[in-house]
């Protein structure tokens, strides 16, 4: 190999690196946006930008506040989509599935104030009219 050749291949590899680590930088930004609440997963899935299309579902899935990996694993075996599916190879109708079986964020609110405020729940009494 040629020392011109040999430089366009260090800069070749310099540029991927650089491209990889945008990218990295880039999904980490959008799951904490997902976990604060600012973007929808749904949202994700469906517009499918150029940063998510290597990532793996159930990473985007588990950014979401109040999702680990079992519930990602029981909510994609009801679809059924494997957990490590890359979102940019979700045919266009598995897209509308995942987002329309998502809990909207105000679904989600409410579940959580539920959980919060019935803590213990009524006791039902046999004889009570």
């Amino acid at each position: 190999m040629n020392a011109s050749a040999r430089l366009d291949c260090d800069q070749q590899h310099l540029k991927a690196l650089q491209r990889a680590n945008e990218v990295r930088l880039a999904r980490a930004a959008l799951k904490r946006r997902v976990a604060s609440g600012d973007v929808n997963a749904a949202e994700v899935i469906l517009a499918c930008p150029a940063e998510v299309e290597g990532m793996a579902v159930s990473d985007l899935l588990m950014s979401q506040r109040r999702w680990g990996r079992t519930r990602c694993r029981k909510f994609l075996a009801t679809i059924p989509i494997p957990e490590n599916k890359e979102i940019g190879k979700l045919t266009d109708r598995q897209r509308r599935v995942v987002a329309a079986e998502l809990p909207s964020p105000t679904q989600a609110r409410t579940h959580a104030h539920q959980l919060t405020t019935n803590s213990a729940p009524t006791p039902v009494f046999a004889g009570a009219v």
